[in-house]
């Protein structure tokens, strides 16, 4: 049978409307969804691949994976209705609804390279964060697996260094040989004018934001858009947890109650204090922003983590590090001190199912066995 529409140069031999969604769609939703496609695939064969050389995908490749992306436009057309706004929230969804479908994991696998290639699209056409799937799929065995996480003694490592981030000596214990050459240091840090640092630049060097996100995020196994989302009302420093409404949760299925460390709720009381003498929080609710007023997304947070790493020494040259590392390493200590459904409730799943990728035994304590079985 013939397509619906017949794709012509430059996506010959794509087809851009297949007839299942030419089926789903009236007119004028057709025209919006060619439009959207066509700007897609056009951009991936010529800039996907690395978008500063203009390198693009092998025509073969996008064209297997734009059936792929079809296919996850009408998963998400089925749950909501029509939009071509499909959000990380909708790829997070279909991953873990695709690992529970009877299909290979290489099949499982492609359909989130297809879906990496079409956020990779919006992140630079449209100015969405980059997307980082919660899911992988290993093509050698029929589980899915987490991400690279952090080991129990890296995340203490992790948040020891954010107390560490950043900071600078006193103001006022330096002479002014020292002063002066702090000064420049901080003067290009805040890319403003050296003459312009003043003692406030020494407070927000020194300030809670980054270890209060860090100490947070490592509790609670906080997603990269729960991080955007956050805001003051979520933060009860009396019980020691976050209350994150159903409104505002990342899965929006219920309201959550997060256990916090009385060491990280004294932490936010820190930050909280100090964010109010902040003039970038004047006019939001936003629990954290960069310094440039700007809510943290995957891209910026993979940064202040590299960063941390660095700093404590913990090497991710070969490993997947973004901030789902964070909460991977939550949800696998979780699991391993309580039970999954401790992991289930403190990572904010909807699904059981979704918890029992953590439900196996971190590389250290398999090392400890080996060591014992001799």
């Amino acid at each position: 049978m013939k397509n619906a529409d017949e794709a012509t140069t430059p996506l010959e031999g794509i087809t851009v409307v297949p007839e299942p969604s030419a089926e789903l769609l009236n007119e004028r939703q057709q025209i919006d969804y060619r439009n959207q496609r066509e700007q897609c695939l056009e951009w991936l064969l010529v800039f996907g691949k690395d978008p500063k050389k203009a390198e693009g995908y092998a025509r073969t490749t996008v064209k297997n994976r734009a059936h792929r992306m079809d296919q996850f436009y009408r998963w998400v057309w089925d749950q909501d209705g029509y939009t071509t706004n499909v959000t990380h929230d909708h790829a997070d969804a279909y991953l873990t609804w695709l690992a529970k479908q009877d299909h290979s994991n290489a099949h499982k696998d492609n359909c989130r390279k297809a879906l990496l290639m079409l956020y990779k699209w919006r992140e630079h056409e449209h100015g969405l964060d980059e997307w980082d799937p919660e899911l992988s799929f290993s093509t050698g065995h029929k589980t899915t697996t987490p991400r690279d996480y952090l080991t129990r003694e890296e995340r203490g490592q992790i948040r020891e260094a954010a107390l560490e981030y950043g900071s600078v000596p006193s103001y006022k214990g330096l002479d002014s040989e020292e002063r002066d050459r702090w000064k420049a240091y901080l003067a290009q840090r805040f890319e403003k004018p050296k003459s312009e640092v003043t003692p406030e630049d020494w407070d927000e060097a020194n300030g809670w934001k980054i270890p209060s996100l860090v100490s947070v995020s490592l509790d609670a196994g906080l997603r990269p858009i729960e991080v955007e989302r956050a805001v003051t009302g979520w933060v009860d420093i009396e019980n020691a947890v976050l209350r994150i409404p159903k409104e505002q949760s990342s899965k929006n299925t219920g309201h959550w109650i997060v256990g916090l460390q009385d060491r990280t709720a004294e932490t936010l009381d820190r930050w909280l204090e100090q964010r109010e003498n902040d003039p970038t929080y004047d006019d939001t609710d936003k629990l954290w922003l960069t310094r440039f007023g700007n809510t943290y997304g995957s891209a910026s947070l993979r940064k202040v983590l590299r960063r941390l790493c660095d700093q404590a020494d913990i090497p991710y040259e070969n490993r997947q590090m973004s901030w789902y590392s964070i909460r991977h390493s939550t949800g696998t200590y979780m699991t391993r001190e309580e039970d999954l459904a401790a992991a289930q409730a403190q990572l904010r799943h909807k699904s059981p199912e979704t918890t029992m990728k953590y439900d196996q035994a971190p590389v250290e304590d398999r090392q400890n066995a080996l060591d014992r079985m001799g």
